[in-house]
């Protein structure tokens, strides 16, 4: 079934879609009221009289949970459409897309975001004296849409198919260990020689036990038993950096330390292929001045970054 609204309609019409995208994003009808500012018992008949309106059920409600029909999924992307098209006429008149304006919001992985993004973030800062920005660094794919996030840096293949997307370049997953380590241990040679080491493995970033290798044109599972585990990656690279055993991390996570002589990289040849970095957005904000002026700088500097372009 396919929607069309009209764009001419009464501030009454708008509201009852906001309330909908809100109660969708939330999953409750006090929750989206809250945020809107007015009383559950409204929030609740804007929904109703959208639904007589579309003569469609768009909830399924029961006394815990508030989830889309699925005529309400469809309808959701058209609502977005509506009111960012509204957003966007009304930042175009008021002049925000000559000048950067407004908050940014802009998230990552989290060492990511800590070593490459803020400054780029400082430097946009210094640049636009306009804008205020919001970073979010977490280690979870986040959604870009329910969050009300403006940009992201997405390490992986990306899934979405609704996001713009830059590559910027690629990282790789580097098995490493310190100078001192290696010399009182030794070396492996190759990854079965690793049950012989300690090993600290970053759970956030690996999630399992069970690491990947390319041999040659197959690829070979190796399960592993950690000596040390870590629920941050920051802590297993200092681990590593202080000589307690082997982990592996991404070239951006370790980069700088090798780059120090502070960890060397091993098992090269087993490396499995790289993965892109690429800077998404979403199509509908794509002619936002804040954004735009954001992405382009980013885009420049993440390629010149030696971490991410793909010569560590």
């Amino acid at each position: 079934m396919a929607y069309i609204i009209s764009r001419v309609g009464t501030v009454d019409k708008l509201q009852t879609i906001k309330v909908f995208i809100e109660v969708a994003k939330l999953h409750s009808f006090s929750s989206a009221a809250e945020v809107l500012g007015m009383s559950a018992p409204a929030a609740t008949r804007a929904v109703a009289e959208l639904e007589g309106r579309l003569r469609v059920k768009l909830f399924n409600r029961t006394t815990r949970l508030v989830r889309l029909t699925e005529s309400g999924r469809r309808f959701f992307n058209s609502a977005v459409a509506i009111i960012e098209d509204l957003e966007e006429a009304e930042a175009a008149a008021a002049g925000l897309y000559a000048t950067p304006a407004g908050t940014l919001t802009v998230t990552a992985p989290v060492v990511f975001g800590q070593k490459h993004v803020i400054p780029i973030v400082n430097e946009y800062l210094g640049l636009y004296s306009g804008v205020s920005v919001n970073a979010m660094f977490y280690d979870r794919i986040t959604s870009l849409l329910e969050e009300e996030l403006d940009v992201a840096i997405r390490i992986g293949h990306l899934k979405d198919s609704n996001l713009y997307a830059t590559q910027v370049g690629s990282v790789r997953r580097i098995v490493c260990g310190s100078p001192r380590y290696f010399k009182k241990r030794g070396v492996p040679k190759c990854p079965e020689d690793l049950h012989e080491h300690d090993l600290i493995f970053p759970k956030t970033y690996e999630g399992t036990t069970t690491w990947q290798f390319r041999n040659g044109d197959k690829t070979e599972r190796l399960k592993l038993n950690p000596r040390l585990t870590c629920n941050q990656n920051g802590a297993a690279l200092r681990a590593a950096v202080e000589g307690h055993g082997i982990t592996r991390l991404m070239s951006y996570q370790v980069g700088e330390e090798l780059e120090k002589g502070n960890l060397e990289s091993i098992l090269t040849g087993y490396e499995e292929a790289p993965l892109p970095v690429n800077v998404v957005h979403l199509e509908g904000r794509r002619a936002n001045a804040k954004v735009r002026s954001f992405i382009d700088l980013a885009v420049e500097r993440l390629r010149e970054n030696p971490f991410i372009s793909g010569n560590i």
